[in-house]
């Protein structure tokens, strides 16, 4: 195998990793390992903006209290303190560096989205705003002379050495080759993990491989059982779910029932604006209730020219569909959007295993809690991104960096039929048992499909495919697991039969390899 050296190895391409490697090319040479294209990244497709208290009449200290009650309880303090305060920081930094957020007579102009109770969301490009950020970031990057891209190559291990990580195996789906990458640090910014669901807003990269090479490594995940369904995803059968950004409602978006009336008025004093859980588990009840697969989102009553300027791509996107969103009554449904939990993290994007950081979405900083507020995660990729870089930069050198052996990866094309099937089935086991709405019944049923699964894939040889299907069965039986554990509805999850939040669950669920669950309570306001 080919042996690479640098002083930082960055896996991922969205906005957390090209900000991580960014800000990790001061301290020395950097590689960034993407399975795609370096712009093919939930980031790059983020409709709604970045929120940031940047406002006269706004604060961190009220972007700290929105972000808290949208946690439901399970936000560590000290870590939301750090996203509101550096989070500000890092967007006026990024204006300074030339990045152009939408102005409206010389003023910025801020949106108001779900759970936010201030106008602090900034756009680009009206909705554009992850395509304009993580492009303006990523020439960024490429203008580091130190910087080396490996595009369409896949991560498939993580080395470790006296229980440190030391290195990267990897696989160039181009050539086909291994390489064996040694590192100082190895910053994971792999992103989420919503393709795992049938229907879903995410590109096709997201299916959580970092979670899992990080649990083979022995990190710790935490609140993996909290997934955030977007309500407003458009529902056309056979067709791809296409997210309809939040900043949609935040300018005066209606949701009707299939008579016509705003039932979210009837749920909430925000009514449309009210936290995304809120939001999807009543579109979801309406869906239940009614013989349709979908509600409607109304713009009828707007300003039609005010909408076709401010979401020109989603409304070209629509028209293509056959869709006008200044005057149709728009079929919608919730879809898998953001994974909330993801593998433990300090305030320094440290893991507990030395020489392993994790920013952006692959991340449980403690910031999002049990349901993450709109907006916000672009703004904890920039935050934890930069984090993770200047910490890793100021760890010792390893005195010993010798690669373990490890047997090279490949990819067997007679098994690319198995591997969709099989991606479809769990996909399938998870949208029915582990979506919006949960049960005892559904998810012991899926626990013990995804423990065959895994089962039956645990020596997946040399085969990258059957790799794959090991990892995925191995995420979503804990993502179970954790759903199982927590008897309560709480943000993102829900339980059919425990609908209440119950006051002895306010802690994160952590899981670790080859050890028994862990509860870690929730780090509170000191004093």
């Amino acid at each position: 195998m080919q042996i690479l050296e640098f002083d930082t190895v960055v896996i991922g391409s969205g906005l957390a990793g090209l900000t991580a490697a960014y800000h990790s090319a001061q301290f020395g040479r950097v590689a960034i390992v993407t399975k795609s294209e370096l712009d093919t990244s939930n980031s790059y497709y983020a409709q709604g903006g970045i929120a940031a208290a940047i406002a006269q009449d706004d604060s961190p200290a009220r972007h700290l209290k929105d972000t808290l009650a949208a946690g439901r309880g399970l936000c560590d303090h000290d870590a939301v303190e750090v996203l509101v305060n550096e989070g500000k920081e890092r967007v006026l930094e990024m204006i300074d560096m030339g990045m152009q957020f939408d102005k409206k007579n010389g003023e910025f102009v801020l949106g108001l989205e779900g759970g936010h109770r201030n106008r602090r969301i900034l756009h680009a490009g009206g909705d554009a705003t992850g395509k304009k950020l993580t492009c303006f970031i990523l020439q960024k990057v490429k203008e580091q002379p130190n910087v080396t891209p490996f595009e369409f190559t896949t991560a498939v291990k993580l080395l470790k050495n006296n229980g440190r990580i030391v290195g990267v195996q990897a696989l160039d789906f181009k050539t086909g080759e291994n390489m064996l990458f040694k590192a100082n640090a190895v910053i994971l910014a792999t992103g989420g993990l919503s393709r795992i669901f049938t229907r879903s807003t995410n590109p096709h990269t997201a299916t959580g491989d970092g979670i899992a090479l990080a649990y083979e490594a022995g990190a710790r995940i935490a609140d993996i059982e909290f997934v955030q369904f977007h309500p407003s995803a458009l529902y056309v059968p056979g067709k791809e779910a296409y997210l309809i950004s939040e900043a949609v409602r935040g300018e005066g978006a209606w949701l009707l029932d299939h008579k016509g009336r705003r039932f979210m008025k009837d749920v909430h004093p925000l009514a449309e604006l009210a936290p995304r859980d809120v939001v999807s588990f009543n579109i979801f009840k309406q869906i239940q209730e009614s013989d349709k697969e979908y509600v409607y989102l109304s713009l009828r009553h707007l300003d039609a020219e005010k909408i076709k300027f401010r979401f020109k791509n989603i409304f070209l996107h629509l028209k293509e569909q056959g869709f006008d969103l200044t005057k149709d009554l728009l079929p919608i449904s919730p879809a898998a959007h953001y994974m909330v939990g993801g593998i433990r993290t300090n305030l320094d994007a440290e893991t507990n295993i030395k020489g392993l950081f994790v920013c952006g979405e692959a991340a449980s900083t403690g910031v999002m809690g049990a349901n993450r507020l709109a907006s916000n995660s672009l703004l904890e990729c920039l935050v934890f991104g930069k984090r993770a870089s200047q910490t890793a930069a100021r760890l010792d050198r390893p005195q010993e960096n010798n690669l373990s052996q490890t047997d090279p990866i490949g990819i067997n094309p007679k098994n690319e039929k198995i591997f969709l099937q099989k991606q479809n089935e769990i996909a399938s086991l998870m949208m029915k048992h582990l979506g919006i709405v949960r049960t005892r019944d559904g998810l012991l049923k899926a626990l013990q499909q995804f423990e065959k699964i895994r089962t039956e894939y645990t020596y997946f040889g040399d085969d990258y495919n059957q790799l794959k299907i090991n990892s995925s069965a191995t995420i979503c039986h804990l993502i179970a697991k954790a759903a199982l554990t927590r008897e309560e509805s709480r943000g993102g999850h829900i339980r059919d039969d425990f609908p209440k939040e119950n006051p002895d669950l306010i802690v994160h669920i952590v899981h670790q390899k080859d050890t028994e669950i862990q509860f870690e309570h929730v780090r509170k306001e000191k004093g």
